[in-house]
């Protein structure tokens, strides 16, 4: 069999651990979980394509889930850097730092982003992933969470979130976009990635407005 389509024992047991715990938190929280399964490795290379390659950056991830994110920004990262992932649920923080350990799992809510880094000795990040479920969270809730994120984020910086194409004409998606726009001086989309269960894109996003 050719190699390239041999499949590492230890990357399949660990991609069955990843589906097991995303679908028991989504049968249990599904107010927190905002997709259908975990996100594809296209769409994880959308969303990170803005992690730095060269120094040591820090990048903070905002609802890791199981982590397919996570894989994509250490494949990106260079010694030295820092990568963290704020994870509301208890359940997913036990599996990601059983099944990741290489990976600062920080507990706790992304509308506390400033004091939950500030607890890690982080004061400034230089990207922010976020796979978070915007539409699951009202006008004030998505406001705080874009302020914590533009004030730690370092004026250079860039934030990159997911949507989904079937959201894109609905009201409170379109009311989202506004928002990144009022938040940041430069917000772009990426082209659809079709290879993700539902279809997605990235938003990215840069200069934050009234940084600091």
């Amino acid at each position: 069999m050719s190699e390239t389509l041999q499949t590492h024992p230890g990357r399949k047991a660990t991609r069955a651990g990843d589906m097991r715990a995303f679908a028991a938190v989504a049968a249990r929280r599904m107010g927190v979980v905002g997709a259908v399964a975990p996100s594809s490795p296209a769409l994880a290379r959308a969303l990170t394509a803005v992690v730095p390659t060269t120094g040591a950056p820090v990048v903070v991830e905002l609802g890791p889930g199981t982590g397919p994110i996570s894989e994509a920004i250490r494949s990106r990262l260079a010694p030295g850097s820092r990568q963290l992932a704020v994870e509301i649920d208890p359940g997913m923080v036990a599996h990601l730092r059983r099944a990741k350990p290489w990976l600062e799992v920080v507990h706790g809510d992304a509308a506390d982003l400033g004091s939950l880094l500030a607890a890690q000795g982080v004061d400034r990040v230089d990207a922010v992933v976020s796979t978070l479920p915007w539409s699951l969270f009202s006008p004030e809730q998505q406001g705080r969470i874009l302020g914590e994120v533009r004030r730690a984020l370092h004026p250079a910086g860039a934030f990159t979130t997911v949507t989904y194409l079937h959201a894109l004409p609905l009201a409170r998606a379109a009311a989202f976009r506004r928002r990144l726009r009022a938040s940041f001086d430069e917000v772009m989309t990426t082209w659809p990635v079709w290879r993700n269960v539902p279809p997605g894109l990235a938003y990215v996003c840069r200069r934050p407005v009234g940084h600091g």
